[in-house]
């Protein structure tokens, strides 16, 4: 039996891509949490892993030429693991651009513009509104072109692929982004239809009792300093 992939994690939109693609394959895997409320991705031997001290981040004991691989990045490890089993990840040219451009669209777009609106709604010391209008109405073009994409479609590569798993989590804490799911039709049926996955709802709920123990980021002033002070090291 192969030995388990090493998942460096926490319960966010970002380890969720890693911890749903993961029970989808069923493969087995070993969670060790990093905690980023408390700095623990600038340990020196998770930065080995993961040069930008951050999560999520895996180990394959089992990487090419059978020899182990560390790999950081949410979209690099679900581009890894989709070829490594052949799944959720087309091996032809064409389908694989179509799953590629939607995976890149969330790790440039829906990704970074749904944090900063998290950001500028929830967490800044101050309510600033440019930044608030800023990115909850950037969020809101987003879900638009998510929403008329899945005007035709069950998901956003036309089969259920690692571009879904990138995204669901986004759109999840919609609420927090100042969306209304009730104004794109289409993206609400695929946010349920996502929910019927059970491999989905697994994936979300792993880590959720050690999130929990923690106080709130949005009252816990040491955690904030931690995640939104950060200069070069």
């Amino acid at each position: 039996m192969a030995a388990p992939i090493e998942l460096y994690y926490w319960p966010t939109p970002n380890g969720w891509k890693i911890t749903i693609m993961l029970e989808e394959l069923g493969v087995p895997y070993e969670v060790k949490y990093v905690n980023i409320g408390r700095g623990e991705q600038f340990e020196p031997g998770f930065l080995k892993i993961a040069p930008n001290n951050r999560m999520p981040a895996i180990i394959d004991p089992d990487g090419p030429g059978d020899a182990p691989i560390s790999i950081f990045e949410s979209g690099a490890i679900l581009q890894y693991l989709g070829r490594k089993y052949g799944r959720f990840y087309p091996a032809s040219e064409r389908q694989r651009v179509e799953v590629e451009q939607w995976l890149f669209w969330q790790v440039g777009g829906l990704g970074p513009m749904a944090g900063q609106a998290h950001h500028f709604r929830g967490y800044a010391p101050e309510q600033i509104q440019y930044g608030i209008d800023r990115y909850t109405n950037e969020v809101n073009r987003l879900y638009g072109v998510m929403n008329t994409r899945l005007a035709d479609r069950a998901y956003l590569a036309g089969e259920y692929s690692i571009a879904d798993m990138a995204c669901i989590g986004w759109v999840i804490p919609y609420k927090n982004q100042g969306q209304d799911l009730g104004d794109f039709p289409n993206l609400k049926a695929w946010h349920e239809r996502m929910h019927e996955r059970p491999a989905v709802l697994r994936g979300i709920e792993v880590g959720k009792e050690e999130r929990a123990r923690q106080a709130n980021l949005a009252d816990d002033k040491e955690a904030q300093k931690i995640l939104f002070g950060q200069r070069a090291r």
